[in-house]
């Protein structure tokens, strides 16, 4: 029985939905949002049994702020739907915010092999987070690219950025608010093939996405 919805934003990642959705665990209810996808990613999700939400803001947090609005549990989860990352790893970050050892469950990426992760895209992480470590006593180290949390408590919190700096604005509300965060290691995996990444996928991206982060912190 489910106890957590896991939404999963979502643009044309078709492909990588095929392999990711059958290895969801059954204690975690899929919410697909489509965040205007022109491949067939919603029908995809559906078959597969997920519930779809469809979200005409682009930008990732609009699809995120979709998505846990539609959940229907007390639990919510929030991960990338383009396959690099095993949603199995979630449940023990689902144990700590349901056990109330943690407000706020992240997991820390650990690349399963060389080129996973783009050094562009992880320097600007390592940079970002060793910033806010310093500024504001940040307790983690990776922008919580899977994380777990009450919905309600997230919804109170009010995170208001519609694009990438949603999990940064996040992490910094919930730190300023003086949430207990715990952190484990998850694996980091290549994208799904046939898919391509709006962050990390190209320096560009990376570029866009550090316009979207100082426009949290500035």
């Amino acid at each position: 029985m489910a106890v957590c919805d896991l939404v999963l934003p979502c643009r044309d990642e078709a492909p990588a939905l095929e392999a990711l959705l059958p290895r969801v665990p059954p204690e975690l209810a899929v919410v697909v949002v489509d965040n205007g996808s022109v491949d067939d990613t919603a029908e995809v999700a559906r078959r597969l049994g997920a519930r779809v939400v469809h979200e005409a803001r682009p930008g990732y947090g609009a699809a995120v702020h979709a998505g846990i609005l539609a959940a229907t549990h007390d639990l919510v989860a929030v991960m990338d739907g383009d396959g690099s990352f095993d949603p199995a790893q979630l449940l023990p970050l689902v144990a700590d915010v349901e056990s109330g050892r943690a407000d706020l469950a992240i997991g820390r990426r650990r690349p399963v092999a060389r080129g996973v992760w783009p050094w562009h895209a992880r320097a600007g992480n390592a940079l970002l987070v060793a910033w806010l470590r310093r500024r504001i006593d940040l307790d983690a180290h990776d922008i919580a690219p899977m994380r777990v949390c009450r919905r309600a408590d997230l919804l109170a919190l009010d995170v208001r950025d519609r694009r990438f700096g949603y999990p940064l604005e996040l992490m910094q509300k919930a730190t300023l608010a003086g949430w207990r965060v715990s952190e484990r290691d998850v694996d980091y995996h290549p994208r799904a093939a046939g898919t391509r990444s709006k962050v990390s996928g190209s320096v560009r991206g990376t570029l866009r996405t550090a316009r979207d982060f100082w426009g949290v912190i500035s």
